[in-house]
């Protein structure tokens, strides 16, 4: 196994009388692509907001690069979780330029994390007039900018067209070659299928399965066995 750059300890999250995650244990390895699967409120969200502070775990451990996980660790952590947190009377570059405002980043990056989602050419147009694929990278340059380590992604599909799918997925695999861990929370198979290196299945906020892609596998089948009948491989 390759160095883990963020683990979890039986992390767990209670809301009320609600396990909404149970014990969940994950591994996450440096410079790859980690598919984390379930149907809808099966505690994927959830889990990726702990990773990045939004939530307050109830008990268990967060680990990352092998100390435990707190909030300075943010600074190395990009996340896209719901929809893109956008100014929408603005461009993409007076976008981003808030941000490094107020993280006191380097104007330099606005550039860089634009070449990086291929939106340099989109001048001054208002975000509001993105297409819903550009609205999305326009976000993963917003997580970009700090030059995370790890960066965490929720159902960053959810809504696309084919064509947007395919530019995201294209830009998601190339990640890893570039230093940067992706989390990629999804309930769309395909999809994690030609993006990730290993994959997780949460179902009623337990982790029921943990391992390497197998493409050999049928994986639709793999996960009706995990969450249709519960079974825990």
């Amino acid at each position: 196994m390759n160095r883990l750059i963020l683990e979890t300890k039986n992390l767990t999250k209670i809301f009320g009388k609600q396990k909404a995650v149970n014990n969940v244990s994950l591994k996450i390895e440096e410079n790859s692509v980690y598919g984390l699967l379930g149907p809808n409120g099966a505690g994927k969200s959830t889990t990726l907001k702990l990773m990045t502070g939004m939530l307050h775990k109830s008990s268990g451990e967060i680990i990352f690069e092998g100390h435990p996980w707190s909030r300075d660790d943010l600074s190395d952590i990009g996340a896209l979780i719901d929809t893109p947190p956008l100014y929408e009377n603005l461009s993409a570059r007076e976008n981003l330029k808030v941000r490094t405002l107020l993280l006191g980043l380097p104007e330099s990056r606005i550039d860089e994390v634009l070449d990086i989602v291929d939106l340099k050419d989109t001048g001054k147009k208002k975000s509001s007039q993105f297409s819903l694929g550009m609205k999305q990278r326009l976000g993963i340059a917003i997580a970009l900018l700090n030059n995370p380590k790890l960066l965490i992604l929720d159902e960053p599909t959810n809504g696309l067209d084919p064509l947007g799918i395919q530019e995201l997925r294209n830009l998601i695999r190339s990640f890893p070659e570039k230093g940067i861990t992706v989390i990629l929370s999804s309930h769309i198979l395909a999809e994690v299928e030609q993006i990730a290196d290993h994959i997780g299945i949460i179902n009623d906020g337990e982790l029921k399965y943990q391992n390497l892609i197998n493409h050999s596998e049928n994986l639709e089948e793999l996960f009706m066995n995990v969450v249709k009948n519960g079974k825990r491989v």
